[in-house]
């Protein structure tokens, strides 16, 4: 099992760090791995409310569906596969700092089985996407006028 958090400040409102991170609309545009996330539900983002994602990851193409498992506006997103190669869950949270807003992204499950014996290689791959995704996240909101 893989369980990675990463962080980063951003100088913006955390409302507004907040909306455009949890909203599946935007997800292809800061993450680098998603080609493309189609809500199954209606809006708004909700408790029970389902997202199909396409991502490439490790030289594979992987399609999954993410469940929202918990939501509270401004403050934390929890997703877990419903569908999908393996069992995930991801959560973001938001807080305000003296700067702006402190987003933690946490990723946690993975392969089982004889799968997991990949875990460990999944784990850096895993930290090392979600810092760089961050660190898009973080460019492209920081970019937009204030």
């Amino acid at each position: 099992m893989i369980d990675v958090t990463v962080a980063v400040v951003i100088r913006r409102p955390r409302a507004e760090v907040a909306a455009y991170a949890a909203n599946p609309d935007t997800a292809a545009e800061w993450y680098q791995n998603i080609i493309a996330a189609e809500k199954r539900t209606s809006e708004p983002l909700a408790r029970g409310s389902e997202v199909d994602f396409t991502a490439r990851f490790m030289g594979r193409t992987l399609k999954y569906t993410y469940r929202v498992e918990d939501f509270v506006a401004g403050q934390r997103l929890v997703m877990a596969t419903a569908e999908g190669p393996f069992p995930m869950r991801t959560t973001y949270e938001w807080k305000d700092t003296g700067g702006g807003t402190l987003m933690t992204l946490r990723n946690e499950g993975g392969p089982k089985g004889i799968g997991a014996i990949a875990n460990p290689l999944m784990a850096l791959m895993v930290r090392a996407s979600t810092a760089k995704d961050l660190r898009r996240l973080k460019a492209i909101l920081e970019a937009q006028p204030a």
